[in-house]
C-alpha cells in the first residue's frame, strides 16, 4: 500500500524491451535506501517489485498488462518519474490509500497557472467518473490529489507549489498522459451495493 506522497523524483536510466514486456532501471537514491530485492516501489503510481539494486538505482520488470494499461510503456531514458516506497506497518498515512493499481490513463486537457498554484483539468476514461467525487481523493501518476470538480469525462485538481516542484506534475502540458487510480473505497462500496441489490433480487 502507498499514500500518494511522492518521496523522490527519479530518472529512467535504462529501458530493455523484450517482446511484449520490459525491464526498467531507475535512479532513486532515496527510495533505494533500506530497500531490498522483492520490495515494492510505486513508479508513477504503478506498484512494481524491485528485482535488483545497485549504486542508487533499482530494476523492475514490467509485464505486458501493465504496459498496456499505464504510461510506463512510453518511458524513455532520461524521463523523470514519481517514486514512493510502500508504507510500512504503523507508518503515517499522509495522503490516502493508494494501491498502485492503475484504473486508466487520462490526458491533460488544460492547465491554468495561478499566483502560487496551477489548476489542471484531466480527461477521464469511460466508466471512471462514478468513482470520482468533488473534494474526494484521486492518485494522478502516483500523487495523492483532491478533486476540485468533476464531470462525466473530466475532473480538475489544483497543484500546490510543493507538488509542482517535487513531482512530474509540474512539468506536464496539455496532451500529456497520466496514470489514474480512483479511491479504492468507492470501488468496494459499489461492489457491496451491487451484491446487496443482487441478493434482494434473488429473494
Amino acid at each position: 500500500m502507498f499514500t500518494g506522497i511522492v518521496e523522490e523524483l527519479g530518472t529512467v536510466v535504462a529501458v530493455e524491451r523484450a517482446g511484449e514486456d520490459a525491464r526498467l532501471r531507475l535512479r532513486g537514491p532515496v527510495v533505494t535506501d533500506g530497500t531490498a530485492v522483492g520490495s515494492s516501489i510505486a513508479v508513477d503510481g504503478v506498484c512494481l517489485t524491485v528485482t535488483d539494486i545497485a549504486d542508487g538505482t533499482f530494476a523492475v520488470d514490467v509485464m505486458p498488462e501493465t504496459l498496456r494499461r499505464s504510461t510506463l510503456g512510453g518511458l524513455e531514458v532520461g524521463d523523470p518519474v514519481n517514486l514512493e516506497r510502500a508504507v510500512p506497518a504503523g507508518g503515517r498515512l499522509d495522503g490516502h490509500i493508494v494501491q498502485g493499481h492503475v484504473d486508466g490513463v487520462g490526458e491533460i486537457l488544460a492547465r491554468q497557472p495561478g499566483p502560487r498554484w496551477d489548476d489542471v483539468v484531466i480527461g477521464l476514461p469511460p466508466g471512471l467518473a462514478r468513482y470520482v467525487a468533488e473534494k474526494g481523493s484521486i492518485a494522478v501518476s502516483g500523487v495523492s490529489l483532491t478533486v476540485t470538480h468533476v464531470a462525466e469525462d473530466r475532473f480538475g485538481v489544483s497543484l500546490i507549489p510543493t507538488t509542482l516542484a517535487v513531482t512530474t506534475l509540474g512539468r506536464l502540458a496539455p496532451g500529456d498522459r497520466v496514470n489514474l487510480e480512483v479511491d479504492v473505497v468507492a470501488k468496494y462500496v459499489e461492489r457491496l451495493l451491487d451484491a446487496r441489490a443482487s441478493a434482494g433480487e434473488g429473494s
